[in-house]
């Protein structure tokens, strides 16, 4: 059973809370989600997830008897056990146990408010509202699962604002020469060749050509000389992108960039792996790596104004190099979202 109210104290407008709840967003890693409740929070909605015979379920952080949040209590064998009185939630979440009535049938009301879940790239998707006639698929990875890849799932990133800030930094290419220098970017080439975002039916993609590489600063590698490097993306609006990094010969990189709305202005971005080359590289190196990058884009996200992302385009400057910004906000202003926030 899902709601479709938003959440007291909501940090969006109404519609756009709504229209948020109808897509899929990431709220944890699988590898985190034993049978132990943990917190999660999304669109401003506190979560408990938890795992029983197998399945994730992820639900509304709120015993329905006396509102005590499950994540203060703990978990038998066969689920999420409330520590105010012992009522106990296993699949689907349903109440399975009334510790003081255990002889009484259990009335539907006593369940908890659960929301749909997919798990994929390592990750626990989760859709609080889904469109009956027209669901939203999940976003797609490339090379996830083709032989040869090495799947990797970075620890989550915490940014302090609006996930539309951060998907579009992901996206810009002009930022890497000033941001990006003690992780992969040549200072001194500052210049973006012309690229062309391409529309799709979840968002659009970009082929980006530039002698910019990718290899970090501290490795021994080079590219040959003139190599033109592609960096593909994909943008499954609203918030998850993937690049496809090709290295010399057959080599591939790819990340994912799911920034999950923890509320309007809190964010907590994912980001999985998948590679196909370097793989004898301790994984806890690649999550520093890229910590470390993720960490340089931090200040810029964080301090951006206004803190929403501007969908009119005449309120803010535009330059050549941003076509994948501007197709970006094109993209959500054609779904139909407003400014984001409440004031």
């Amino acid at each position: 059973m899902t709601t479709l109210a938003p959440p007291a104290h909501c940090t969006f407008e109404p519609d756009d809370w709504l229209r948020l709840a109808q897509q899929w967003h990431p709220v944890a890693r699988s590898c985190d989600v034993g049978p132990q409740p943990t917190k999660a929070v999304l669109l401003d909605e506190q979560l408990v997830v938890y795992r029983i015979h197998g399945k994730v379920v992820v639900a509304r952080d709120v015993c329905p008897h006396r509102g005590v949040p499950l994540t203060l209590g703990f978990h038998d064998e066969e689920g999420v056990i409330c520590p105010y009185h012992g009522l106990r939630f296993g699949d689907d979440g349903r109440c399975n146990r009334i510790p003081s009535s255990p002889n009484q049938p259990i009335p539907a009301k006593l369940n908890l408010i659960t929301y749909a879940v997919e798990e994929r790239f390592g990750l626990v998707w989760v859709c609080m509202a889904p469109d009956a006639e027209s669901p939203a698929p999940l976003p797609q990875m490339p090379h996830w699962v083709d032989e040869g890849f090495q799947q990797i799932n970075c620890p989550p990133f915490d940014v302090d604002g609006f996930a539309g800030r951060q998907v579009e930094g992901f996206l810009d290419v002009a930022h890497f020469a000033w941001i990006h220098t003690e992780t992969f970017a040549d200072p001194d080439n500052q210049e973006v060749p012309p690229y062309n975002a391409v529309e799709t039916p979840t968002g659009f993609v970009v082929d980006y050509w530039s002698s910019v590489g990718n290899y970090p600063a501290s490795s021994e590698h080079q590219a040959p000389e003139g190599f033109e490097w592609l960096r593909h993306f994909e943008m499954h609006l609203p918030f998850t992108a993937t690049l496809t990094i090709h290295f010399p010969g057959t080599a591939r990189l790819v990340i994912m960039n799911a920034a999950s709305p923890v509320s309007a202005r809190k964010t907590r971005m994912f980001a999985p792996l998948a590679r196909n080359f370097d793989l004898h590289v301790p994984v806890e190196d690649v999550h520093a790596f890229n910590h470390k990058v993720f960490e340089e884009d931090r200040l810029m996200v964080e301090t951006q104004r206004p803190e929403r992302l501007p969908l009119d385009l005449t309120l803010e400057a535009h330059i050549p190099a941003d076509r994948s910004s501007i197709a970006y906000r094109r993209g959500l202003k054609k779904m139909g979202f407003g400014e984001f926030f409440l004031v």
